[in-house]
């Protein structure tokens, strides 16, 4: 019984944090499927914005923290979409440079420490401790703003202005074209993408109560997961039903990661795990494709033997 309390208990956090990776994974959705760039400003903006938290926590403004960190991803994704555009580095190199620059920019933000603890400090899960709401509190405010995040981010995307940032991923030259800006149309999505990257990690921050300027590593890899997963397991057939999946592919990957802890896996070997989870998720099209040709030569041979007997 102890086992299985302990085990209800560590899920229950998965499920937190989960939820919390999938507003950095719905960050990544945008810059990564919507705009079709690889952007690995990520690794920073996700510091960035844990940085950005972790000082407005520590005088006792940790909402505000959460919209400024907000604020600063958007900016940091503004700087790199303007290497992109107005200067045409390519994309990858971009993403590289505004993350090397985001690791001194995080250590000012911080103070030049290397981490900021938050033990005792208001955080924005605080005021639950006056609801009466059991010891689910937590995870029911996560899914509320995960569904307002979800929501906003679906109107966005169905507005006007939504619909021709998704034609840009889809085919930039029409909508250069049509008489579209589409350097205007990269610069608000890779905003909008790190502004929810910078969110998460802002929530990471207080819900771990401490900023570290190394959090961010392989941030990107886990947004990458995530958006993969959810794609191939929960379907892509809508706009909300594809955000959704990425959401959840956030979650089962977060899930998966606390069961392999759990049952003793070394937690050096994370990356190592992500990296293979990652590659499988990638290539469950070409498994998918050689195991149809396979059903089908079989098919036919079974077939063909029937026609000679």
């Amino acid at each position: 019984m102890p086992l299985l309390m302990s085990l209800a208990t560590t899920l229950q956090g998965s499920l937190e944090l989960g939820i919390i990776y999938a507003i950095m994974a719905l960050g990544v959705f945008i810059s990564y499927r919507t705009l079709n760039i690889p952007d690995l400003t990520v690794d920073g903006s996700f510091t960035l914005g844990a940085a950005v938290s972790a000082v407005l926590a520590s005088i006792s403004q940790p909402f505000t923290g959460l919209a400024l960190a907000f604020i600063s991803g958007c900016i940091a994704g503004t700087f790199t979409a303007m290497l992109t555009t107005k200067l045409k580095i390519q994309p990858l190199l971009s993403g590289i440079l505004m993350m090397l620059a985001l690791y001194s920019i995080n250590l000012k933000v911080m103070g030049n420490k290397p981490n900021i603890p938050l033990l005792n400090k208001p955080l924005i899960f605080d005021f639950l401790q006056g609801i009466n709401s059991g010891k689910y509190a937590k995870l029911v405010f996560l899914v509320v703003i995960l569904a307002i995040v979800l929501a906003l981010l679906f109107f966005f995307l169905k507005t006007k202005l939504g619909f021709v940032l998704r034609a840009t991923g889809d085919n930039e030259k029409m909508v250069r074209a049509l008489g579209v800006s589409t350097d205007v149309m990269i610069i608000i999505g890779l905003a909008i993408s790190n502004g929810l990257v910078a969110l998460s990690g802002a929530m990471i921050a207080q819900y771990q109560s401490f900023a570290d300027v190394s959090m961010g590593i392989g941030m990107v890899v886990i947004g990458l997961a995530s958006v993969i997963i959810g794609e191939v397991i929960f379907g892509v057939k809508t706009l909300m039903r594809r955000l959704i999946a990425v959401a959840l592919g956030a979650i089962l990957y977060r899930l998966v990661i606390t069961i392999a802890l759990w049952l003793g896996m070394p937690p050096t070997d994370l990356k190592l795990v992500s990296a293979v989870i990652v590659t499988v998720a990638l290539s469950m099209t070409a498994i998918k494709e050689k195991v149809l040709s396979f059903k089908l030569r079989c098919a036919n041979s079974g077939r063909y033997k029937g026609e000679r007997m």
